[in-house]
């Protein structure tokens, strides 16, 4: 089973591709969309659009998950992500890809053991459980922990299917 870990951000949305047998988990890819402040907001959203699209149909995923956001105390800011998310939340849909969301202490416990871990420690664990691994950024490397934490708790959390 391939699974698509997805960190939406209006600026660099991170993504990640695992391959799931049994327990068994390997790293497929991984990457992030970029998009420039300077750029308008809807082209910005168009970019995560077609660079997601272009992801879907070249990886085939079979589920999707994503990390539950809080808001940011900066009303912009968390417009602009929710209208990011808005645009990951539709790509799997478009493609009958089940999509599941974790909240952030979930997916660091699911990879650390502990809730409150640091990036630092999160892309570690990515890296030792993904042998060869070597994450682009801290985008893609959330991405991939939101990807290994889907395939940890999958079962036991189908009643978070978004």
């Amino acid at each position: 089973m391939r699974i698509l870990g997805l960190d939406p951000s209006i600026s660099s949305t991170g993504w990640g591709i695992i391959e799931m047998n049994g327990n068994r988990l390997s790293y497929v890819a991984d990457g992030f969309i970029p998009t420039s402040a300077k750029d308008t907001l809807s082209n910005r959203l168009h970019s995560i659009y077609t660079e997601l699209r272009h992801i879907i149909e070249l990886y085939k995923p079979d589920e999707a998950s994503i990390e539950i956001t809080f808001l940011n105390t900066n009303p912009e800011t968390s417009l602009k992500l929710s209208m990011a998310r808005g645009v990951v939340f539709l790509m799997p849909a478009i493609y009958n890809i089940p999509l599941f969301e974790y909240e952030p202490n979930k997916i660091k416990k699911a990879l650390t053991g502990v809730g409150k871990a640091d990036k630092k420690q999160v892309e570690t664990m990515v890296k030792i459980l993904l042998p060869g691994c070597q994450p682009k950024n801290n985008d893609s490397s959330d991405a991939l922990a939101i990807a290994i934490t889907h395939c940890n708790l999958r079962n036991s959390y189908k009643d978070h299917t978004v």
